[in-house]
């Protein structure tokens, strides 16, 4: 029996993995992975996978990243942790007053949690408190767009719209209200993303004219619906809200768990706007991949609403118990440094470029609807007919087929749904780059074919990758 069976064996005795149909091990095997270097995870048995997507999205400057080890090394032999209320340290100070100085103008406290659906529901409870303080007791209820995805937890369900994560849940959800997504897939032949998305925007103009009295804040992904399937969209969208937002009294709040820093071209897909949304949610790349951080940053108006003698009950006393971690503190400033140093941004211009050039003949394949790119982000989305963009039956798994191909070539590829796309952490090569491509054509080619996988009987997307 191989190392790696024998770990596998293990594994599927003791643990419920997350995301998963657990039936589908009897077919599919588990990877257990012994080490990570850079963009390759290795596993017991001394194959390498490249980590195309970034450990669900969260690897920024490759595994075992030396810099951000020595920083936590650091960190471990000062202290772990400690309380973050009543008590605070050297870490948490300097990377607040780090993200302060690094996000755009107005943000300018914040609010730490465990981790990105965490950093929702903190957003939606600051929001929905803000106006119970200042006497707006109605503006009770969220905004939120098709096809989006907040997170796991209840409230962060509520304000998302993909139904393999929320149907089973709905008596548990919020009320909200749901507008219409400008993504720019679905746009009419010959209109350019632009003026989708100015369209689309009347659904939310209209929404928020006529409901903006119990409306407290809109939610967005902006640019990227990640776990819809990275449909993407204009930043005039982002632009037309904002004014939206000032216009009705209602706070924006930006989910940047998945697309911040770096994944859509600028440090922050706000940026592309030029605008700053009321919160700001980070989490997943703010430590490198390295350890569970969320960070909700806001206005010193916001604060001040909350600011008041304890007997007025006006505090907001939300708490996680590890909130502001200084091992992940530690982890985050050396993450920030990186960017800071090494010139991040300028740098994936590149990368993105060859992204699009190693994928671009994929456009010509008879069962792909669109190749789209947002900065590091790229999607390819399989379709059963290109002229209409007919999608195939989830029943097929046609994405699983491609994993699966992916896997056996050596690359971590894990679609959504019948969307393979392209996440990698940023310090992979124009020749890594090259080969993922390669892999992804060649399973396309597999996956598209007329028969289907052996797991194509399965539970519904059931390797849908949530973010």
């Amino acid at each position: 029996m191989s190392r790696n069976q024998q770990w596998m064996e293990r594994d599927l005795a003791v643990l419920w993995h997350p995301c998963t149909q657990m039936k589908d091990h009897e077919q599919l095997p588990l990877i257990p992975i012994r080490s990570g270097s850079g963009v390759w995870l290795e596993d017991f048995d001394g194959r390498r996978y490249l980590d195309a997507v970034s450990s669900w999205w969260v690897n920024v400057f490759g595994h075992a990243n030396p810099r951000i080890n020595a920083r936590i090394r650091q960190q471990l032999d000062s202290l772990e942790h400690v309380m973050l209320a009543g008590f605070s340290h050297q870490p948490v100070i300097e990377l607040s007053e780090r993200l302060v100085a690094l996000t755009p103008p107005g943000l300018d406290r914040v609010f730490y949690a465990d981790n990105g659906s965490s950093g929702i529901e903190v957003a939606l409870k600051m929001s929905f408190h803000y106006w119970r303080n200042a006497g707006r007791d109605g503006k009770q209820r969220f905004v939120t767009l098709t096809n989006s995805y907040h997170g796991e937890t209840v409230a962060a369900m509520s304000v998302g719209d993909v139904a393999l994560f929320t149907d089973t849940y709905k008596p548990l959800l919020l009320d909200t209200f749901k507008v219409p997504s400008p993504d720019c897939y679905l746009r009419p032949e010959g209109v350019s993303w632009e003026e989708h998305s100015r369209t689309m925007f009347a659904h939310m103009e209209r929404t928020l004219a006529e409901h903006h009295a119990e409306i407290a804040a809109v939610i967005v992904e902006p640019l990227i619906q990640g776990a819809g399937g990275m449909r993407m969209y204009h930043p005039i969208y982002l632009k037309l809200l904002r004014e939206a937002c000032d216009r009705y009294q209602v706070h924006l709040i930006h989910d940047e768990i998945a697309v911040g820093f770096g994944r859509t071209g600028t440090m922050f897909a706000c940026e592309q706007a030029g605008i700053t949304p009321d919160f700001l949610v980070l989490s997943k790349a703010l430590t490198g991949g390295y350890l569970p951080m969320a960070a909700v940053l806001t206005s010193d108006d916001v604060y001040q609403a909350f600011y008041a003698d304890y007997a007025t009950l006006r505090a907001f006393l939300h708490s996680h118990t590890y909130t502001g971690n200084p091992l992940a503190c530690a982890a985050a400033l050396a993450t920030l440094e990186i960017f800071e140093q090494d010139n991040v941004i300028e740098n994936n211009k590149a990368l993105a470029a060859r992204m699009a050039r190693a994928t671009a003949h994929l456009a010509d394949h008879p069962h792909v609807a669109e190749v789209r790119q947002t900065g590091m982000a790229l999607a390819i989305e399989m379709v059963a007919d290109k002229a209409s963009k007919t999608p195939y039956p989830w029943q097929e798994r046609r994405g699983l087929a491609v994993y699966q191909h992916a896997l056996a070539r050596g690359a971590l590829l894990r679609p959504l749904g019948s969307v393979v796309y392209f996440l990698p952490p940023y310090v992979i090569s124009e020749e890594e780059i090259d080969f993922l491509a390669t892999v992804a054509s060649e399973g396309i080619d597999l996956a598209t074919r007329e028969a289907v996988g052996p797991l194509a009987t399965g539970g519904p997307r059931s390797f849908h990758d949530p973010g």
